[in-house]
């Protein structure tokens, strides 16, 4: 092996070290990944959904609803009316179509709507009242019901996953953070769709440090309880007489 041409050395160390060095290129060990670099303040960020942003929408958009109700009884007694007239009607029309006289039901109601005027009072009568049950069922059929529920939010992720709280288990809750001011001695809690009433007595401190200190509490409390709408605070403080 000889030495790599290069200029004429002033002495022979440099060139005994450059012969020395090997030909081949050892292996280099794995190096270990490199960390990311801190973000730059001044490069803006896009700002991101949050979980309480946009009145009860999720990240991916859609609304919190209340779930729907079954609607059981309402469903079972619209039933069993159709069932029983309309199985009345037929018995009736299958024994007229057998030879038999109609009932006696059937050949009044009959000559009624054919001889009652149309501004009788029963028919208006009769005739309200349709429509009213009609209404009804329409308002039924279009609404979800189970107002006593309150719809909260859905987790991250799983817009899907829907949960509700009781209104009377909401106003357990707040009743039991209003108690632990300082100061007040009894609280009253009305939970509503759209509004909390809170009614409290005060024993000791100033009605207006209670007031606002109790009204922190309470709103907290509410953020809490992660409802899709959170209703809003109204809060009255009275000197409890003895």
């Amino acid at each position: 092996m000889t030495s790599d041409p290069g200029p004429p050395a002033h002495g022979s160390a440099p060139s005994a070290r450059r012969a020395a060095v090997p030909l081949t290129k050892d292996p280099e060990e794995p190096r270990e990944p490199a960390e990311p670099a801190p973000p730059d303040p001044d490069t803006p960020t896009p700002p991101g959904p949050t979980a309480g942003e946009g009145g009860g929408r999720h990240r991916g958009g859609r609304r919190s609803h209340r779930p729907w109700s079954a609607r059981r009884i309402p469903a079972a007694l619209a039933a069993a009316v159709v069932l029983v007239a309309a199985g009345a009607a037929l018995i009736d029309v299958v024994a007229v179509r057998a030879g038999r006289r109609a009932s006696a039901w059937r050949r009044q109601l009959a000559g009624e709507l054919a001889t009652r005027p149309v501004d009788d009072l029963w028919m208006l009568t009769g005739a309200a009242v349709a429509a009213a049950l009609g209404v009804w069922l329409i308002v039924l059929a279009l609404t979800p019901g189970l107002r006593h529920q309150l719809p909260l939010r859905s987790p991250a992720g799983c817009p899907r996953v829907r949960a509700s709280l009781d209104r009377d288990g909401a106003a357990d809750l707040l009743r039991d953070a209003a108690l632990r001011v300082p100061g007040v001695s009894d609280a009253h809690v009305r939970v509503r769709r759209h509004r909390v009433k809170v009614r409290a007595r005060a024993r000791f401190r100033d009605i207006r440090q209670v007031r606002d200190d109790l009204t922190a509490v309470l709103r907290d409390e509410r953020d809490r309880l992660a409802l899709a709408r959170p209703p809003r605070m109204v809060v009255r403080v009275r000197r409890r007489r003895n």
